[in-house]
């Protein structure tokens, strides 16, 4: 394997935020500037996490059996498959990333799991992905699945990009399937503060961040049920409906839920 260790990767600046050690000095020093720019990421992070587990522990309580993970990130404590699969034996777990450092973390740590598969994709190719025999063999989308797509589609600036991924993502589930996201929003920071993040992203391994906002995230989503209060920061995401509000002015990281 090789790697850059000049380049933050952001799979390990994201471990930094959490407070994980599965990070170099040069990720360290990017996710420190993006520390001073937004003061509260770890927190977000921390919270974004904590989403994923109350997601993942819903939709496997409601009887779906097979996640998709796509763009999964370094293993770290309360992972999709250990979450789903202590709320249900047998799940069906797909972890997706195109990063080696991830892939090869990942393989080590579930090479005894036979419900739980790490591949290489990429979800820039998302036709191509979710064609992919090895993913193919292992989720059935003629069945209810959840597809998770948690921080990973703010990494692409292409708004018409984004679109194709989610548009792939929703022809593909069944209906009873759903799909995962969560997404970076910059509220209403100045235009210079703005800039300054999306620089450190710019010279990080993803090559950019995107900031969208709730009415943005809606459009991808329009037709699909909204489970729970619909697209609210994470931190606010519950199973249970109802109206929640917030402060758009905010920098936030937005979670929705979303079912066909």
């Amino acid at each position: 394997m090789t790697e850059d260790a000049g380049t933050p990767n952001v799979a390990r600046m994201y471990d930094y935020y959490l407070g994980g050690k599965d990070n170099y000095a040069v990720d360290r020093a990017a996710a420190e500037q993006f520390i001073a720019i937004v003061p509260g990421i770890r927190q977000m992070a921390q919270a974004n996490r904590a989403f994923l587990v109350r997601a993942v522990e819903s939709l496997a309580r409601s009887g779906v059996g097979q996640f998709l993970d796509i763009g999964s990130g370094l293993p770290t404590r309360q992972n999709v498959h250990e979450v789903a699969q202590r709320v249900a034996p047998g799940t069906r777990v797909v972890y997706v990333d195109n990063d080696e450092v991830v892939l090869t973390h990942g393989r080590a740590m579930l090479e005894n799991n036979p419900d739980t598969h790490v591949v290489h994709g990429d979800m820039r190719r998302p036709e191509e992905l979710l064609s992919d025999p090895e993913i193919t063999a292992l989720i059935d989308f003629g069945r209810p699945a959840a597809v998770m797509l948690v921080s990973m589609l703010h990494f692409i600036e292409d708004d018409d990009l984004v679109a194709a991924i989610v548009k792939n993502v929703r022809e593909r589930l069944a209906p009873g399937g759903y799909l995962v996201i969560s997404h970076a929003y910059a509220g209403a920071v100045d235009a210079a503060t703005e800039a300054a993040g999306k620089g450190v992203y710019r010279a990080s391994s993803a090559g950019g961040i995107a900031s969208r906002d709730p009415a943005r995230l809606a459009e991808l989503l329009d037709g699909m049920e909204l489970a729970g209060p619909g697209i609210v920061p994470v931190q606010l995401w519950s199973e249970a409906p109802g109206e929640v509000l917030f402060d758009l002015a905010q920098p936030a990281i937005l979670g929705v839920v979303a079912r066909r």
